[in-house]
């Protein structure tokens, strides 16, 4: 269309950079079973959304399987002003034994078992970005590793989520050697289970449950940033780890100390009085690392912030494609729109600094003729404060000085 020869064209400048739109983290994915659910609101290898506070949902799972246990002491954890949390229910059927029931968990790789998790997207609109299976994580026969365990990172990676996974909660021995079957950043191992009262009875659950709530309430605190981790925070809801597990915070040949060296989070139990402890009192959980193999990548905290800033830029820099032609302006308007986002979280202390570069060793001109450039970026999250060192000495100065003191005060004396 020309410009009118007597009129007015107004035409809108399109080149700012665009508000950085976040995901939320904090979409929580259960698989497990309820043989008693209503199959009308829970269909089995089916995703359903559900808020965790919705107790007509809540009760239509039934009060048998594991699905309304884990929600319930998953809730028991949530913070000051938070309601419930955003949860994506997969029920599968109850085999006959754990081997049955883990099979139909791992489902067929195409439509049942985890792969509903993957398909929580398209059908009901929500991804699940924190993923357990209680009660289903543990069992192996040795020297194989379990099922479950397997079949969850691949799925995390194509969610971008990380997967809260429970070890056997018998011996430390055992902890460690199921700690050995896995290799991926995307899992975080627990152990022990938990003991919580139900029905008047002391009964053993697992704990990723109480962990995830836990990973909901901090992310909470954070206004959603997944950059912190949940480490030395209290759990509620329950009446002891499933097993003591002794800890020491100067003593790194404790039991504890020795889980956590090899990458398990743990439950431990205050000791009023003790100064070495944990805490005064309660029951607190304890764990910094995921199971991958890159102590670069080591925090959990620290691969979920990446994930954070990657869907970032996913759903922010999607705008630009098609829309412009490949200008100055166009690649100024990316690097500056990327430049926002993560200026923002460096405020927040969330990454301690960043770099964004468009270089020519990066970029051709025949890449350019094709609709193509790359930007490079770097940025580093904040590390976990998980050691502290104190060195104690003497300080002979203060002598000096209390000699100059006493010099000053006393005096000369003579007879």
């Amino acid at each position: 269309m020309s410009d009118p020869t007597f009129g007015i064209s107004i035409t809108r400048i399109d080149n700012e950079p665009r508000p950085p739109v976040w995901s939320d983290m904090s979409v929580v994915g259960i698989i497990g079973t309820a043989p008693d659910a209503d199959a009308s609101v829970f269909p089995a290898d089916t995703p359903v959304f559900v808020y965790s506070d919705d107790d007509t949902k809540l009760t239509a799972l039934g009060a048998t399987g594991t699905l309304r246990d884990a929600i319930t002491l998953m809730n028991a954890q949530l913070g000051e002003f938070q309601v419930a949390a955003k949860v994506v229910v997969v029920r599968v059927a109850e085999g006959a034994d754990a081997t049955a029931t883990i099979s139909n968990i791992v489902g067929d790789g195409i439509s049942t078992g985890l792969q509903a998790f993957i398909n929580a997207g398209p059908e009901i609109g929500v991804i699940p970005r924190l993923l357990c299976a209680p009660g289903f994580t543990s069992q192996r026969t040795a020297p194989d590793a379990n099922a479950v365990c397997a079949a969850l990172p691949a799925i995390c990676e194509k969610l971008l989520a990380h997967a809260v996974v429970d070890g056997p909660a018998t011996t430390e021995q055992d902890a460690i050697d199921w700690r050995e079957t896995m290799s991926s950043s995307r899992l975080i191992p627990v152990d022990p289970a938990v003991k919580v009262l139900s029905g008047g009875v002391t009964v053993v659950q697992p704990a990723s449950p109480a962990v995830v709530g836990i990973a909901l309430r901090r992310d909470h605190e954070k206004q959603g940033r997944p950059f912190h981790s949940w480490a030395n925070q209290p759990i509620q809801g329950i009446v002891g780890p499933s097993r003591p597990v002794s800890f020491s915070l100067t003593d790194g040949a404790t039991e504890g100390q020795r889980l956590l060296s090899a990458n398990i989070g743990v439950i431990l139990r205050g000791e009023m009085g003790v100064e070495s402890a944990i805490a005064q009192g309660g029951f607190v959980f304890v764990g910094s690392d995921n199971a991958g193999e890159d102590d670069l990548w080591r925090f959990y905290n620290v691969t979920r912030g990446r994930d954070y800033i990657h869907l970032m830029l996913l759903r922010t820099l999607r705008f630009y494609l098609g829309r412009f032609n490949i200008t100055g302006q166009a690649i100024q308007a990316v690097l500056n729109t990327m430049e926002t986002g993560l200026r923002n979280l460096k405020a927040d202390g969330d990454i301690l600094g960043f770099e964004i570069k468009f270089t020519r060793d990066q970029n051709t001109s025949q890449e350019l003729r094709q609709g193509r450039f790359t930007v490079n970026f770097a940025a580093e999250e904040a590390p976990v404060l998980r050691y502290l060192g104190v060195q104690s000495a003497r300080y002979r100065p203060a002598l000096d000085a209390l000699l100059d003191d006493l010099l000053a005060q006393v005096g000369t004396i003579t007879g």
